[in-house]
C-alpha cells in the first residue's frame, strides 16, 4: 500500500473536510489557545487525548513523536508513550470478507477452523487463530479495510497543519516537522505492507537461526498477501507474565534478548524496533518467540561500522571519536556547528563516565546524541531514531524483568564475541579478497581510461600533442604506485586494528605480520618511486 503524498491527493479541496474536523477537535481540547503564548499550551494529557480522538493516523503519529525526545519536553513524551492501540475490533463479517477477497476462496475452503474472536486488535490489523486443512496451527493477521484512503487523507491534512503551524510559529521550523511527517508516512507504508513484513520475518529467521533459546514463527506464504499475513501460531505466554512466575529464568532470557538484538544488527543490518513485552512470548519449552515484524529497521554496512565505532566511543567516553562516528551515521550539512556539537557530546559522555558501567544506558546515550545533533543542525536519519527506540525499549524491558541484572555485562560479552568474529581469519580473508579485486579492477582499467580521456582532449581544440601518450603512461604508472601504496597501507591499518583488539593468540601474530608486511611494502614502493624519478632527471 502506497501512502506517498501525491499532488492530486493532497489538494486543499480534498483535505478540507478532514481539516475542518481536525480543527474542531483541536479547538475543543484548547489547542488554539497556544496562539496566545506558551502559557496557554495544551497539557500533555490533552495532547494525548486529542490524538486518540482523531483516530488511527494521528494515534500512530503520536506514537512516532514519542520516540523523538529531541523534539518535545519529557512530560509530553511520557504522556505520548501511554498512547494505546484502542480502536474497536473489526466485526467478523469484515474479517471474513477481507480474507476471502485477498486469498480468493471461501473462508472454510481455506481453513478447517477460524476463530471469530481475535487474539488481539491494534490500529493496523487484528489477529485470529486458525487451522489449515493440512492441520497447521496458524495466526492470521488481517488488515483493517480502507486504510489507504484514511492514511492518504490524514497525511495530506497533517501536511497542511504543519505548514500552517510553521507560519504562525516560525520557531517550529527548527524542528523539521515536514521531515518528521514524511518519515512518518514512510513508517506507515512499511507497517501496512504485509509483504514487506513477511520478507522481514524470513530475513530475521535466517539471521538468528543459530541463536539458542529463540524461535521465530515462519510465514505461510500461500495464505499471505499485502493485507493478510499468515504465520505459524506461537503458543506461548507474554514475557512479562512469564517473568512473574519464573524470576530465576530471567538472566538467560536477557542474554538471549541482547544476543538477538546485537547479532541481527551487526551481522545482518536488521533490528526489531518494537521489542516490548507484547511482542515477546515464552514457549512451553522455555524458548523465546519473537513476534510482530511490522516495525523493523535496516542498516547498510557503512552505517553498521559507524555504529560499532559509536558504541565503543560511548563506552570509553571518547567524545571526539563519538562525534565523528555520529556524523558518519547522520551526514552533516553546512548548517552543523561541529564545535558546539563536540562540546555537547563531551557533556553527554562525561555523565556516562561518572556512572558505574553496569548502570550505563545505551538508549539514554543515543537519545542525548539525538538532542545534541538536533540542537546543532544535524538531520538525524530515521533509522537512528528506530535504533534508539529499540535500545530504550530493550533496556526498559530488562529493568522491568530483572532490576538487579547487569545488562551491560551481557552487552559487553556479546560485543566481544561479535568483534572476535568480525576479525576472524575468514572475515579478514573475505574483506582482503574484495579489496584486492577492487584494486585489480582499478589497475587494469586505469591505463585505458586515462588514454581514452587524453585522446578526447587531444582531438579537441588543443590539437594532437605528442606528449599526451607519454603523459598517459606516466599517469598510469603513478596510479599503479598509488594502488600499491593503498594496498600496503591497508595491511598496516588492518594489522594495527588486530593488535588493538587485545584478543591475543593468533590475532596478535597475524596482526604483527600484516603490520610488518605493510611497512616493508610501503618502503619498497617509496624507494622504487625515488629511483625512477632520479633516473628520469
Amino acid at each position: 500500500m502506497d501512502v506517498t503524498i501525491e499532488p492530486e491527493n493532497s489538494s486543499l479541496l480534498r483535505a478540507g473536510p478532514r481539516l475542518m474536523q481536525i480543527l474542531g477537535v483541536l479547538t475543543r481540547h484548547k489547542f488554539l489557545g497556544a496562539l496566545l503564548g506558551k502559557k496557554h499550551l495544551p497539557s500533555p494529557k490533552q495532547v494525548r487525548e486529542t490524538l486518540e480522538e482523531l483516530g488511527l493516523t494521528f494515534l500512530k503519529f503520536g506514537q512516532v513523536l514519542a520516540m523523538r525526545r529531541d523534539l518535545l519536553p519529557a512530560a509530553y513524551i511520557d504522556e505520548l508513550e501511554l498512547l494505546h492501540d484502542n480502536l474497536p475490533q473489526m466485526d467478523f463479517g469484515t474479517v471474513r470478507a477481507t480474507v476471502e477477497a485477498e486469498l480468493g476462496a471461501p473462508l472454510m475452503d481455506l481453513f478447517s477452523s477460524f476463530s471469530e474472536t481475535p487474539l488481539g486488535a491494534a490500529t493496523i490489523a487484528q489477529v485470529h487463530e486458525a487451522t489449515t486443512h493440512g492441520g497447521r496451527h496458524v495466526a492470521v493477521k488481517v488488515q483493517r479495510p480502507g486504510l489507504k484512503a484514511v492514511i492518504s487523507r490524514d497525511i495530506a491534512a497533517l501536511t497542511y497543519l504543519v505548514a500552517l503551524g510553521e507560519k504562525i510559529f516560525p520557531s517550529l521550523r527548527a524542528l523539521d516537522l515536514p521531515v518528521v511527517v514524511h518519515e512518518f508516512a514512510n513508517t506507515l507504508h512499511r507497517e501496512t505492507d504485509f509483504t514487506r513484513e513477511a520478507r522481514s520475518i524470513v530475513l530475521f529467521r535466517g539471521a538468528l537461526a543459530d541463536v539458542p533459546d529463540l524461535w521465530i514463527p515462519d510465514v505461510v506464504a500461500e495464505y499471505s498477501t499485502k493485507t493478510v499475513l499468515t504465520m505459524e501460531y506461537s503458543a506461548g505466554e507474554r514475557l512479562d507474565s512469564y517473568a512473574k512466575q519464573h524470576a530465576e529464568a530471567m538472566p538467560r532470557v536477557i542474554n538471549t534478548l541482547v544476543k538477538l538484538m546485537l547479532q541481527s544488527i551487526f551481522e545482518e543490518g536488521l533490528f526489531h524496533a518494537d521489542p516490548h513485552p507484547g511482542n515477546i512470548f515464552v514457549l512451553p519449552d522455555g524458548r523465546l518467540s519473537l513476534l510482530d515484524f511490522g516495525m523493523t529497521g535496516d542498516l547498510d554496512e557503512p552505517m553498521r561500522e559507524s555504529l560499532i565505532l559509536l558504541l565503543e566511543a560511548v563506552v570509553k567516553g571518547d567524545a571526539r571519536a563519538a562525534t565523528e562516528a555520529y556524523l558518519e551515521m547522520a551526514p552533516a550539512s553546512e548548517e552543523v556547528n561541529r564545535a558546539a556539537l563536540l562540546v555537547d557530546i563531551k557533556a553527554t559522555l562525561y555523565e556516562v563516565s561518572k556512572s558505574d558501567l553496569a548502570n550505563v544506558s545505551i538508549g539514554d546515550a543515543f537519545e542525548s546524541l539525538l538532542h545534541a545533533g538536533s540542537r546543532n543542525g544535524v538531520h538525524n536519519p530515521s533509522e537512528f531514531f528506530l535504533l534508539t527506540r529499540a535500545f530504550v525499549l530493550l533496556e526498559s524491558l530488562v529493568t522491568a524483568l530483572a532490576p538487579d541484572h547487569n545488562y551491560m555485562q551481557s552487552f559487553r560479552e556479546e560485543i566481544s564475541r561479535l568483534t572476535a568474529k568480525h576479525f576472524s581469519l575468514t572475515q579478514i580473508k573475505e574483506k582482503t579478497t574484495k579489496f584486492v579485486r577492487e584494486l585489480e579492477r582499478l589497475i587494469n582499467d586505469a591505463p585505458g581510461d586515462t588514454r581514452r580521456i587524453l585522446r578526447r582532449i587531444a582531438e579537441g581544440n588543443l590539437g594532437r600533442l605528442p606528449s599526451l601518450e607519454a603523459l598517459g603512461g606516466s599517469i598510469s604508472r603513478n596510479l599503479k604506485r598509488l594502488a600499491s601504496a593503498i594496498a600496503f597501507a591497508a595491511l598496516v591499518v588492518g594489522g594495527s586494528m588486530l593488535l588493538m583488539t587485545s584478543m591475543g593468540g593468533w590475532h596478535d601474530i597475524f596482526g604483527k605480520t600484516m603490520l610488518v608486511s605493510g611497512i616493508v611494502g610501503m618502503l619498497i614502493t617509496g624507494i622504487g618511486a625515488l629511483r625512477r624519478d632520479h633516473s628520469q632527471r
